[in-house]
């Protein structure tokens, strides 16, 4: 079967577009190959600065011919009806159509057959509508083609279209289409500098080989693995070790498309430097990686670089050019951190007085006290120091005015620790300075120090009730506050250090210090609430929970206490894997089943004690004893927060709940032992509420 290859070349593709512009290539082009009923075998796309490619093999020779039947007027219709379903149908007369009975009448039917077209005809007129509606993120329009300006939006001026068809055995077929003046063929172009040589290529494997013998790799895939394993061991080789960095690795494949890796310095003065301001400095601006000594585990004042040509003198040059931006770019992050030091955190506070956090919420300086207050109140239920707590809250915003986090944004909090430690603040404090932020993501470090826990959920709860209380909620997949991620945060702060706060009593007191006030503030802390239990489902599916458990448990009622919840809901899901679980869940619902029926029907609940003098058989006995001890021990361990123990008491229920649906009828021809009964019914559901509501768990 053929193989189809398509090349877009052009200059150079910005490296943060190619992935996404490979992958949209491949889809738009396989997705209309289904639609044009040509499935193929397999596809894959690649890119590299200059170029777009896609090859797409096991894709049929011809179109399927369709077969389709046209149902069209009943006999005897008006002629009008008739002579437009001739021509809608193409039919010369009502002869070269069928007769189909239906119990409506008997009606004409036009079988109509269209032939499949060969797929190169399909690939020439689906290729260019791809090419002009391709969905980059920014693109542009360029240079008069035979004297008319330039019609096609693409990233960079698109110079050829290589696109050929074929089986493997013979020559492959051009695909002859054009864009904007652009003609299809089989040529395409090497590397900028050291093979810029037209190059006339066939099908996918003869591509793919002539361009790296004219000093292109066509995989991002295999510049990455080249780059990694040249930069680690050039850095090996001379007693150093790569700080490795997946992003700017997958940045830097996107700069090249013949990586060769060098290693270029700079002065040792510049390491007194915080080494991420270095790591940023180096990476930002010339797309460097920065080296460690293996012995010392210290940054170097070595960095790799990644060229793009193989130079006459050895890249000597190349290196030079590097070091010579280096330099001064770290000159000035120097200069800008010895200026922050001279500047102590608090005296920076007052300019947040004139900076506004957000118009409804007030300045940044009233957000800072807000914090600072609910840090205070926090910091006793989790063990920090109340004092160091306030302070660190103090000082926790006040990098944001550094020169060092204005030119570097990334290094916010980090910078906070270092200027925080070098003007003799206690450790704990320092580091909250920097860990008030985390977690910011489900893999981000969740801080452990008392000081920073408090720090960090007075700023993430001080965000969530603030914007709660303005009615800034997420909305479908917006959230531009990162509300959902503030709340998984407070989440795994509270889980991942064992912490028992209620998290109603903390959002009241964080609505109470707000100038705003809320239209409906008596239900925001439950309104909040149900959202961190929605974030909760979110991450306990993420790490294989079932969600439906969180709303057994949360239906009980009066749960903020999440840590409580999680434990509950783990003890729970264990007590459901086991045989005794599952079948007591069954007997729960089959009781509640019933029970529903039977209210609905009768119009009233069946609350109340069971009268013990209508129990005429030994299973309804043995069932009412068995929900009275249960209940009891149940409940005990409840209390004393023992839910595995709670599980086995529960399981005790599973052989007279059985032996009850076996044995009883629940409906009896005497209405008040049937009343009695149902009673019994609710004690099952009632005792089992002690844990959870099992009505809420799924099958």
């Amino acid at each position: 079967m053929p193989d189809l290859l398509l090349e877009l070349f052009s200059e150079e593709i910005p490296a943060r577009m190619q992935a996404k512009a490979a992958d949209d290539l491949r889809r738009m082009v396989t997705d209309k190959l289904v639609a044009e009923g040509l499935v193929y075998e397999g596809a894959k796309a690649f890119a590299t600065p200059r170029r777009l490619a896609l090859t797409v093999h096991g894709i049929p020779a011809r179109q399927p011919d369709l077969k389709t039947e046209r149902r069209g007027p009943k006999m005897g219709a008006p002629d009008a009806a008739v002579q437009g379903f001739l021509k809608a149908t193409g039919l010369n007369s009502l002869d070269e159509a069928k007769i189909q009975r239906d119990p409506k009448g008997d009606f004409y039917i036009a079988l109509i057959e269209k032939p499949g077209r060969d797929a190169i005809d399909v690939l020439a007129e689906i290729l260019p509508v791809i090419i002009r509606t391709f969905p980059w993120p920014k693109s542009m329009r360029w240079g008069a083609r035979s004297g008319k300006p330039g019609s096609l939006s693409w990233v960079r001026p698109l110079h050829a279209i290589t696109a050929t068809f074929g089986p493997e055995t013979e020559e492959p077929d051009v695909v002859k289409f054009s864009v904007d003046g652009i003609e299809t063929g089989q040529t395409t172009y090497g590397h900028r500098f050291m093979a810029p040589a037209a190059i006339n290529v066939r099908r996918f494997e003869d591509y793919e080989a002539k361009l790296k013998a004219a000093k292109v790799i066509l995989d991002p895939q295999a510049r990455k693995d080249i780059i990694f394993a040249d930069a680690k061991e050039l850095t090996f080789a001379q007693g150093f070790e790569l700080v490795e960095d997946q992003v700017l690795l997958d940045e830097v494949s996107g700069l090249v498309e013949w990586p060769v890796v060098m290693m270029g310095s700079f002065e040792p003065e510049y390491l007194a430097i915080p080494e991420e301001v270095i790591r940023a400095t180096i990476r930002n601006n010339q797309k460097c990686f920065v080296v460690r000594d293996s012995k010392t585990g210290k940054l170097t004042n070595k960095f790799v670089l990644t060229a793009n040509i193989e130079a006459a003198d050895g890249g000597k040059t190349i290196v030079s050019g590097n070091e010579r931006v280096i330099r001064p770019r770290l000159s000035d992050a120097k200069f800008f951190y010895e200026t922050d030091l001279k500047t102590k955190l608090e005296d920076r506070l007052p300019k947040f007085e004139q900076i506004v956090f957000h118009e409804k919420l007030g300045t940044q300086a009233a957000r800072i006290k807000r914090i600072e207050r609910l840090a205070a109140e926090i910091a006793p239920l989790v063990g920090a120091d109340v004092a160091k707590a306030k302070r660190a809250a103090h000082l926790a915003k006040a990098d944001l005015l550094t020169e060092v986090v204005g030119e570097f944004p990334e290094v916010q909090g980090l910078m906070g620790k270092y200027y925080a430690l070098a003007q003799g603040e206690d450790t704990s404090v320092a580091a909250a300075c920097e860990e008030h932020y985390k977690p910011q993501g489900p893999t981000d470090r969740v801080p452990t120090d008392p000081v920073s826990v408090a720090v960090a959920l007075a700023d993430k709860l001080d965000t969530l009730v603030g914007f709660w209380a303005i009615d800034e909620k997420p909305t479908g997949s917006k959230d531009p506050y990162a509300l959902r991620r503030a709340a998984l945060g407070v989440i795994r702060l509270i889980a991942e250090n064992n912490l028992r706060l209620s998290l109603m009593k903390v959002a009241a007191s964080a609505l109470a210090g707000l100038s705003v006030k809320s239209a409906d503030a008596e239900k925001l802390p439950s309104d909040l609430l149900a959202f961190f239990a929605d974030r909760l489902k979110v991450q306990l599916r993420e790490q294989g929970a079932r969600h439906d458990l969180v709303d057994a448990v949360f239906a009980l009622g009066g749960q903020d206490d999440l840590l409580m919840i999680v434990r509950r809901v783990e003890a729970l899901g264990k007590f459901l894997e086991s045989d005794d679980g599952k079948n007591l869940l069954a007997g729960i619902k089959r009781a509640s089943n019933i029970l529903g029926i039977e209210e609905k029907k009768d119009k009233r609940a069946f609350d109340g004690a069971p009268d013990a003098a209508l129990y005429g058989l030994a299973e309804e006995k043995a069932l009412a004893k068995a929900i009275g001890e249960v209940q009891a021990e149940a409940s005990a361990a409840v209390a004393r927060e023992d839910f595995a123990a709670a599980m086995s008491a529960m399981a005790k229920l599973r052989p007279p709940v059985d032996a009850f649906f076996e044995k009883v009828r629940v409906n009896d021809d005497d209405p008040k032992v049937r009343e009695n009964r149902l009673k019994l019914l609710n004690e099952i559901r009632s005792a089992t509420r002690a844990v959870a509501d099992f009505s809420k768990i799924q099958d």
